[in-house]
């Protein structure tokens, strides 16, 4: 279905240093970026423009402008959210979206992966000690950083920081006016190497959701779209909160399966139990 095809990754930020390469090799399509293309008029991490959009739909959005800037027919696209993790709360969490469109077919295939690797952070600093300190904790100079006034100030500040004299330039130069700088991660793809493995990843689970193909309508796409827990105790029989089965749906039609003992047991260990191990 897609070998031989064209397809745009819709990026200002070189992730198709990551996407490409699996895309290729797996899919057989043909990538290109197209030099045009303005993925920040979306929306940015340090806040010039506004994000309005959910991620899906900021993805969705990305795909149509590339194929139109393009006439190609497939796209792909990432959107990266960051802040607390769901449920680890004091965690920070980086949650990529990968959306994949086929205009031809009418597909879209989308998956995430949130991952706790991440140097996400932020900090007021009132010295250059103090800078420095933080740098090394998110492994500058690697990673880039953003340097402002105040969280506020979206026109003043500095973005893709990847050296120590400008840095120590642009904070020498906002301390004089203030009493401290803010400073921050800066989470665009090719500033940020760890978001880059993370971005791999998903692309990673993309290419297994896309090769997995629909029992009923033979179209790729077939994949996890919710849990179910129950897995029994294997000392009370009582249900436990451990996976049971995957649910799996269609993209295409209105195909779903259930898929009972994922994790290759029919029984949990006690230990997992709320009865046995209250």
């Amino acid at each position: 279905m897609f070998s031989g095809r064209d397809l745009v990754i819709a990026t200002k930020h070189h992730k198709e240093k990551v996407l490409a390469p699996i895309l290729e090799a797996e899919l057989g399509v043909r990538c290109m970026v197209p030099e045009e293309l303005d993925t920040d008029l979306l929306g940015t991490f340090s806040g010039e423009v506004e994000r309005l959009d959910d991620p899906l739909t900021a993805a969705r959005k990305k795909c149509l402008l590339a194929m139109e800037l393009t006439n190609a027919t497939l796209a792909i696209a990432s959107e990266g959210s960051f802040g607390p993790h769901p449920s680890l709360v004091f965690i920070p969490a980086d949650d990529e979206l990968l959306l994949f469109m086929d205009k031809e077919n009418g597909l879209e295939i989308a998956v995430r992966e949130l991952s706790t690797e991440t140097n996400f952070n932020h900090q007021e600093v009132k010295s250059f000690a103090e800078l420095e300190a933080f740098a090394h904790r998110i492994q500058f100079p690697s990673h880039g950083l953003i340097i402002r006034s105040n969280p506020q100030d979206h026109h003043d500040l500095v973005k893709g920081i990847q050296d120590w004299s400008l840095l120590k330039e642009e904070f020498d130069y906002r301390i004089q006016q203030a009493d401290s700088v803010f400073v921050e991660t800066d989470m665009r793809a090719f500033c940020n190497p760890t978001r880059m493995k993370v971005i791999e990843k998903a692309a990673a689970k993309l290419i297994e959701k896309i090769q997995s193909v629909c029992p009923d309508c033979q179209n790729p796409g077939f994949g996890i779209v919710d849990h179910r827990g129950g897995l029994p105790c294997s000392w009370c029989g009582a249900p436990t909160r451990s996976t049971l089965c995957y649910i799996y749906r269609c993209v295409k039609c209105a195909c779903v399966r259930e898929v009972s003992y994922p994790h290759g047991k029919k029984e949990e260990d006690p230990m997992y139990c709320d009865h046995c191990n209250p």
